[in-house]
């Protein structure tokens, strides 16, 4: 798309790694830009600094460097960060992964722009056409991106020539902008996201299947999923093992804490030996959602996010065939009370302790 793009370029992601892939997609984006693209970039900073640990001090300037050659060459590089200090400390930020050009299609998912998104973790992204590009890039903004008019009507000309054949609901909440100088601390807000998916839990009769980064989400979400599985609703959720993610085991942890309560109600919890870093919500194989929200408190109370969602039977039959594999794939570890007796001493003792803290990691 980058390659191919005329007029425009809109892409945003939580963070960039500078190898391979961060590398390849820079010099892409510069190369539109220096062609009279006009490309527009914008990246989380909490989430640039988190992604930071996993580059040298070196590479971390030549990212710095190359993105400062984007700003020269006439790119609008914008690092999201909240308004308030509170907010900005406890992580709050976007998280929302979409990609446009003027040919009216938009790419958006879970995946960042970075060797673990594309050669370790599972990720799940779609291709869009019609109206729903238009919505997308309208939502860049409330992200904390900047959007040309020209260039929303130009996708209005484009969304006239093209008729959209599958009916999307898209979700999308910043909390940052609801809260005031204390942020997420003590915030009881509305999060339409958050919302929705609860709607899909508590709609459930048969089935439901979801994958996340790692699954330990907001209470209110919780109470639903257990509650979907104590009235006969078969649960399956897929999420990472604490190796996926070499830089630290906090995220597993604070997902581990909840295993008791899930096994518990019967759910089936499965870990991913190399990542699932989808999110992908799918209810009695009617109705799936998928987008950025991980199922943890900050894509509640701290990161913007947003998911789409449909009935359609393509968008549902395709959705079902991937949990079909990932129930097969022998890399996704059924989690029991034994494997929770057999951890390391060490790891219980930092589940007991660190356990509490569950909703800042």
């Amino acid at each position: 798309m980058i390659r191919e793009a005329k007029r425009f370029l809109y892409l945003s992601t939580y963070y960039i790694e500078y190898d391979e892939y961060g590398v390849e997609l820079l010099a892409a984006l510069l190369q539109a830009q220096r062609r009279g693209v006009a490309v527009n970039l914008l990246v989380d900073r909490f989430g640039q600094r988190l992604g930071g640990v996993l580059m040298t001090r070196d590479l971390r300037a030549t990212l710095a460097a190359r993105l400062n050659e984007l700003r020269d060459a006439g790119t609008v590089v914008t690092f999201y960060q909240p308004r308030h200090y509170l907010q900005r400390q406890l992580g709050g930020g976007q998280h929302v992964k979409i990609q446009i050009s003027e040919a009216g299609e938009a790419i958006f998912g879970s995946s960042n722009i970075s060797r673990s998104s594309f050669e370790a973790w599972n990720e799940f992204s779609v291709s869009l056409r019609g109206p729903v590009v238009r919505t997308l890039l309208e939502s860049y903004r409330a992200i904390g991106g900047a959007v040309d008019d020209d260039h929303l009507r130009h996708l209005d000309d484009e969304r006239a020539n093209a008729s959209g054949d599958m009916a999307l609901e898209y979700w999308l909440c910043n909390p940052n902008t609801h809260q005031g100088r204390w942020g997420p601390l003590g915030w009881r807000g509305r999060n339409e996201v958050t919302d929705r998916m609860i709607d899909m839990l508590d709609a459930a009769q048969d089935t439901v299947q979801l994958t996340s980064f790692y699954f330990k989400p907001v209470e209110p979400l919780m109470t639903a999923l257990v509650g979907a599985a104590r009235r006969g609703v078969h649960v399956e959720v897929y999420h990472s093992h604490r190796h996926a993610l070499p830089a630290t085991d906090l995220a597993w942890i604070a997902a581990a804490v909840g295993y008791e309560q899930l096994l518990n109600a019967g759910v089936q919890v499965r870990e991913n030996l190399h990542g699932e870093h989808s999110k992908i919500l799918l209810v009695d194989n009617a109705w799936v959602a998928f987008g950025s929200y991980n199922f943890e408190d900050a894509a509640h109370d701290r990161l913007a996010e947003a998911m789409l969602a449909t009935r359609d039977d393509r968008a549902v039959a395709h959705a079902s065939a991937i949990f079909e594999a990932l129930r097969r794939d022998p890399d996704n570890v059924l989690i029991h009370e034994g494997i929770l007796r057999g951890l390391p001493r060490r790891v219980k003792l930092r589940r007991l302790v660190l356990g509490r803290f569950k909703r800042w990691m």
